[in-house]
């Protein structure tokens, strides 16, 4: 890595209305580098980029590339200058496949009246040698969230970039997949390709990073080399206060009282799990980890009546869980928070009190099964109390809010349901650390109230750091169990990975 400067900016402000999103800002990236941005949602980060990305438009400051003035006046200019952008956010044609997504910008320049599939096919199978082994023929729509994430990179990737800038572009990638990412973005950086690396994962950013810049409430804090420094000094600028726990305490031997919430016994769908049994317990955080792929979330929306073909013995409490919907699961108790929190976890275009109400609007329906916005917005201000949501009103949109503080309003819509057991898959994806922080607490609060409560977690420091004991699965079965000393990632991961077997 050399010490010469590519992107320089200097003094950048950016106002929405009233709101300052960036004041006076300045950030230098050196050619070559692996460059981490870190910051709570909200602290400036991704408006930042947008500017550099041409989709916003400074209020005042410079911006200097390759050592001239440039103003990018949108995506297309700054693709021209070599910069690419992986947004943290989805945006890929759905109902057009693999390949067609990965060179969409190269076709619409095309002048040729007829696509030639077979070239784009073969493209794409070259750009995933590396990364995947996704078929470049299939519709995205019929990928996961995963593969769909490695799509938007593999689109970066076959850019002419001077500068990558990668917006939390793990949070939907298994481990292998982002020790496969972290290798290439290693060996851009080799070739002198500067790379900005956005991230509330500590682990990564000290793993793979060269420096890392903390911004805070739209403002630059610092930049420091990652060996000068610990994830504590990170995460304490950019919050401007000391975390030190961010997981409470666990569940004491005083307050285990060994009874069973849920049995599950024999739990199959051919195809994607086989003959999974577990008890989750009253008062406990049960995690559940693997690989994506593993069929983790599959066995959780099974149990949910979410999965179709599933068959086995479900028990809440002493009776019988034979449901058919997964209305009738709510209705039971048991509910489920998705890993897709934009697409099924809350309604981003209406309002956070409609939110909290969905799953049962009789609780906030007056005469004639009619809604009363009154009941709605004193239900949506409570259960908002108690999850400490920051909002303006409870009648703004949800898609208002931050990512933390959406992921609260999803926690708050399953909670209107008084429940007996809550599912979370990826409970903390896409959020900061701070807020991250405060869902575990919830969480742990939750579960000393009596509510059983299932996790599944990629981040395996959260899994280990929130969950009294966790499940490993592996291809479709629970290939162990892990607590206390022996909850380790090696476990974790030996497991995950089939390479041991561990006794529960």
């Amino acid at each position: 890595m050399t010490d010469d400067v590519i992107l320089k900016i200097c003094d950048v402000s950016k106002s929405f209305g009233a709101i300052r999103a960036l004041r006076n800002v300045d950030f230098e990236l050196r050619r070559g580098e692996i460059h981490a941005i870190a910051g709570e949602n909200g602290a400036g980060k991704s408006t930042l980029m947008n500017i550099v990305d041409g989709i916003l438009q400074p209020d005042s400051g410079t911006i200097v590339f390759d050592g001239k003035p440039v103003k990018i006046t949108s995506p297309t200019m700054a693709q021209a200058l070599g910069i690419g952008f992986v947004h943290q956010e989805i945006a890929l044609c759905p109902d057009v496949t693999v390949a067609e997504n990965i060179f969409m910008a190269t076709t619409n320049v095309s002048t040729s009246l007829l696509m030639d599939y077979r070239g784009l096919h073969r493209r794409a199978k070259a750009v995933f040698a590396e990364l995947s082994d996704i078929d470049p023929a299939m519709l995205v729509r019929d990928l996961s969230i995963s593969h769909q994430q490695l799509v938007e990179i593999a689109k970066a990737l076959t850019l002419d970039c001077r500068i990558l800038i990668l917006d939390e572009p793990t949070a939907a990638l298994t481990e292998r997949e982002a020790q496969v990412l972290f290798r290439i973005m290693r060996s851009l950086a080799d070739q002198g390709i500067s790379i900005i690396y956005i991230s509330h994962r500590m682990v990564e950013i000290f793993d793979n990073c060269d420096r890392v810049s903390v911004f805070r409430d739209g403002q630059y804090i610092t930049t420091e080399n990652v060996v000068d420094i610990t994830p504590s000094d990170v995460v304490n600028n950019m919050v401007g206060r000391v975390i030190d726990n961010l997981y409470p305490p666990k569940q004491r031997d005083d307050e285990k009282t060994g009874e069973v919430l849920l049995r599950v016994d024999g739990l199959t769908a051919p195809g994607r799990f086989r003959n999974v049994s577990f008890d989750l317990r009253k008062g406990e955080i049960l995690g559940i980890a693997g690989l994506i792929g593993s069929g983790r979330s599959e066995i959780v929306r099974g149990i949910c009546a979410l999965e179709d073909g599933v068959t086995g013995d479900i028990r809440l409490g002493d009776e019988e869980f034979d449901i058919r919907t997964y209305r009738e699961s709510i209705d039971r108790g048991v509910v489920y928070l998705s890993e897709d929190r934009k697409g099924d976890g809350v309604f981003l275009d209406i309002s956070i009190a409609s939110n909290i109400a969905a799953l049962d609007l009789a609780q906030v329906a007056g005469t004639l099964g009619i809604i009363d916005p009154n009941r709605e917005n004193r239900q949506a201000e409570t259960i908002g109390a108690s999850l400490d949501l920051k909002y303006g009103r409870v009648t703004d949109p949800v898609s208002s809010l931050s990512g933390g503080n959406q992921q609260k309003v999803a926690i708050a819509k399953m909670l209107s349901v008084n429940p007996r057991v809550i599912f979370l898959d990826e409970p903390t994806r896409g959020v900061d650390v701070g807020a991250k922080a405060e869902i575990h607490r919830i969480l742990r609060n939750l579960a000393r109230k009596g509510v059983g409560i299932l996790v599944i977690s990629s981040e395996l420091p959260e899994l280990i750091g929130v969950s009294d004991r966790a499940l490993v699965i592996c291809e479709g079965e629970i290939a162990g169990e892990v607590s206390g000393a022996a909850m380790t990632e090696e476990n974790i991961m030996h497991l995950a990975s089939g390479a041991q077997k561990l006794a529960g």
